[in-house]
């Protein structure tokens, strides 16, 4: 009972203080601004006092009449709602006028005081009095008693990183999950160690021809697809879901790039053209909601500034130049979608209406590809994260219905030099020196592509992929009749070597190869020469190789070119996916083979290959099937057989069935790139300009983490997004 008193007394004079302090702050700052006119200090305290209570009194009805409108504007319409409250006071008091812009911006101010002092008081944002009203109206008996779950995951974090976190005291909230009710699993992504193929899996049970966060659709005239384009995202979904998804039972998606098929969703990328729902209440039944994201995020943005001046003193390394841009996106991934994220969890959790729940928390995946995976911002991102589990443990405790809560990260990241700041060249650069000087590139290597929308960045190529189309279309009967007349000219020039002459060429290898299977009357040359593996080796042309066996057997095979794609028609283009690089040419209508790579670009592979950045390459054989090369080693997929040294290794157990099944996918790249992995510095190098990065192999970013409940079924191994999805679906339905 005397705690009790006690308790009360101190919350009383907590609140006496924060009231004085509210009221000369404000007072202060209207006098230097001369917002409104006030006569005294008893009238700004009247106003401050009546705007509370009307707040107090009619917010959450306001709130609720007006969401759509609320909603709509940001947020920012909260601050006009309330400067008509301080209208109509200034009616009824007297002593003080408001009109024109202060209508607006003395209700903003009034919320900054409001939410600093909160801030620097300590105020509990679990006992607050907004909170208190939300949990009386959402929590009542009438909620579903059938257990609820709860899916948090944290972008890109590691399970190493994770335990470091821990062991650090940085995570105390989720060190008590794992000490107390839970347990600690691993699990391997697949080859494409990123969010839109992992969170398809997760969330959907299917992650099916998703080669990478962006790839090239050859059949769709050359269309990029990126997963973050606000029209792709929604087409993704729409091929991978069967209705089926995690969300699928009375679902709720938050924060996500998928939505699992859920029934309502906030913040859910490839739903995000629907943009409104009532769930937006959960976040605005307070009314300084944005007033306090504006304080975070300017304080991120500053922590942002001692970060750069930080690691320029110490001179770390690796670090990377970051752009003004980069100061609204990583206080955009780490303040604001993480508070929405945050605030519509606990009104969730108190109306107890959705049987599962999956959000995702994003800041440490943004800070760490740009300050590096261990870096102290990087923890301090994780710190955040960890007291909103506070929050949500909170508002679990005092829900009239239980959830069970399951925190995961969806891949993890590798630091390392980008491979420019490594090789003082992009990956676009090296594809750039070994073909034609006239053929077009169009790359994209970009960062931040988990976080920000990215239509505006690929207009440029749309456009430009639209104007080539069209023009390709119109010179098409002109073009027939000169290639043509091109075809013999290009096979009496073969063996010129000038780069010209080579792009001249005619594209026929899986025709000529199909032609010498079916034509042969013998077809032992032809399984001879597989057998040995030799075609690979040496310096000469592969297709020069073909036609000598054609000649020496007398096979009677047209190894002649059906096409001439000049050197000013063809295209290609370079995309990047953390330290996975895809290479598409455009001016091929499916994936080329080795051989015509081989002819049409005779050093290109090798140097690839070759590269010291570059662990292995990916390519499609017409004689040999698929193949990857690094240096003069050769590892034949198809035949699972190793000529060389085992330079897959490094990359962990399961590295041959990922490339299997990433081969098997509808839109793979001409040749697929992965950086090397340095085991001893453990280091990736990114095709994109970013320090800690994920989306290939090589390193922690395939290494993520899944935190459950200890009563849950062993899984084993889990091995690819598809099989956490199984293994959430099982516990679901056992209970």
């Amino acid at each position: 009972m005397l705690n009790i008193v006690r308790r009360n007394l101190g919350r009383l004079f907590k609140l006496s203080i924060f009231l004085f302090l509210e009221v000369l702050l404000f007072f202060i700052i209207n006098n230097y601004f001369s917002l409104i006119t006030i006569t005294d200090f008893k009238t700004t305290f009247m106003i401050i006092v009546f705007l509370s209570i009307l707040n107090a009194i009619l917010w959450p009805t306001i709130s609720y009449i007006s969401l759509r409108f609320i909603v709509f504007t940001l947020g920012f319409g909260t601050f006009l709602i309330d400067g008509l409250l301080l209208w109509l006071m200034s009616s009824y008091l007297g002593g003080f006028q408001i009109s024109g812009w202060s209508l607006f911006l003395v209700p903003l101010i009034i919320g900054l005081i409001n939410s600093l002092l909160s801030i620097l008081l300590s105020v509990d944002m679990d006992e607050s009095y907004y909170q208190r009203i939300l949990r009386n109206q959402l929590n009542n008996d009438k909620i579903s008693k059938k257990d609820g779950y709860l899916f948090i995951e944290i972008d890109g974090l590691a399970k190493d990183v994770l335990t470091d976190a821990i062991d650090n005291g940085h995570m105390p909230h989720l060190k008590r999950l794992l000490e107390s009710t839970h347990k600690l699993l691993s699990w391997q992504t697949d080859l494409s160690s990123q969010t839109s193929a992992s969170q398809a899996g997760i969330l959907h049970g299917n992650n099916e021809n998703i080669v990478a966060f962006r790839w090239v659709e050859k059949e769709n005239d050359n269309r990029i697809i990126s997963s973050n384009s606000l029209a792709d995202a929604g087409k993704i979904e729409k091929r991978i879901s069967n209705k089926k998804g995690l969300l699928s039972d009375h679902g709720a998606s938050r924060s996500n790039l998928f939505s699992g098929d859920a029934e309502d969703y906030l913040l859910t990328y490839s739903k995000l053209k629907n943009f409104y729902s009532k769930s937006w209440y959960y976040l605005y039944s307070t009314p300084y909601f944005i007033a306090r994201l504006l304080l975070l995020f300017a304080f991120d943005m500053l922590m942002e500034v001692t970060s750069r001046i930080r690691q320029l003193i110490t001179n770390k390394k690796p670090r990377m130049h970051r752009g003004l841009k980069y100061f609204i996106a990583r206080a955009g991934a780490n303040v604001v979608m993480r508070e929405a994220s945050t605030y519509s969890l606990i009104g969730d959790i108190y109306s107890g209406k959705y049987n599962v729940i999956y959000s995702t928390y994003m800041g440490y995946d943004e800070i760490a590809h740009h300050s590096g995976i261990r870096d102290f911002d990087s923890f301090y991102a994780l710190k955040q994260i960890d007291k909103q589990f506070k929050h949500i443990l909170y508002a679990i405790d005092h829900s009239n219905r239980k959830y069970n809560i399951v925190i995961l990260s969806d891949h993890g990241q590798s630091q390392g030099p980008t491979f420019k700041q490594k090789y003082d060249k992009t990956l676009d650069d090296l594809v750039q020196e070994n073909i034609p000087e006239t053929m077009k590139i169009h790359s994209i290597l970009h960062s931040n592509d988990d976080h920000l929308l990215e239509t505006i960045k690929l207009k440029s190529y749309m456009k430009y992929n639209k104007q080539r189309i069209t023009k390709k279309i119109d010179n098409t009967k002109d073009n027939i009749a000169g290639r043509i007349d091109n075809t013999k000219d290009s096979i009496a020039n073969r063996l010129d070597n000038s780069v010209e002459n080579i792009t001249e060429r005619v594209d026929s290898s899986r025709q000529q190869l199909s032609n010498i299977k079916i034509k042969a009357r013998n077809k032992l040359p032809i399984d001879e020469f597989k057998n040995k593996k030799v075609l690979i080796k040496g310096n000469e042309p592969i297709m020069d190789k073909l036609n000598k066996i054609n000649d020496e057997y007398s096979l009677d095979v047209d190894l002649n070119n059906d096409e001439v794609i000049t050197k000013n028609e063809a295209q290609s283009i370079v995309l990047a996916s953390g330290n996975l690089g895809l290479i598409y040419f455009t001016d091929w209508g499916g994936r080329m083979t080795y051989e015509q790579i081989e002819d049409a670009f005779p050093n290109l592979i090798t140097t690839l290959a070759n590269h010291p950045g570059i662990g292995f390459v990916l390519v499609k054989s017409a004689l040999y099937g698929s193949i990857v090369l690094s240096d003069d080693n050769v590892y034949y997929l198809d035949d699972n057989k190793l000529v060389g040294e085992d330079f897959l290794k490094v990359y962990g157990k399961n590295i041959i069935k990922q490339l299997k099944r990433t081969d098997k996918f509808k839109h793979v790249p001409d040749i697929l790139v992965n950086s090397t992995y340095d085991v001893e510095n453990d280091e990736v190098y990114a095709f994109e300009e970013l320090i800690g990065s994920h989306g290939g192999a090589g390193g922690s970013q395939q290494q993520p983490f899944i935190l459950c409940p200890r009563d849950w079924s062993d899984p084993g191994e889990i091995f690819g997004a598809q099989k956490v999805y199984k293994f959430f679906k099982e516990n679901i339905n056992r209970k």
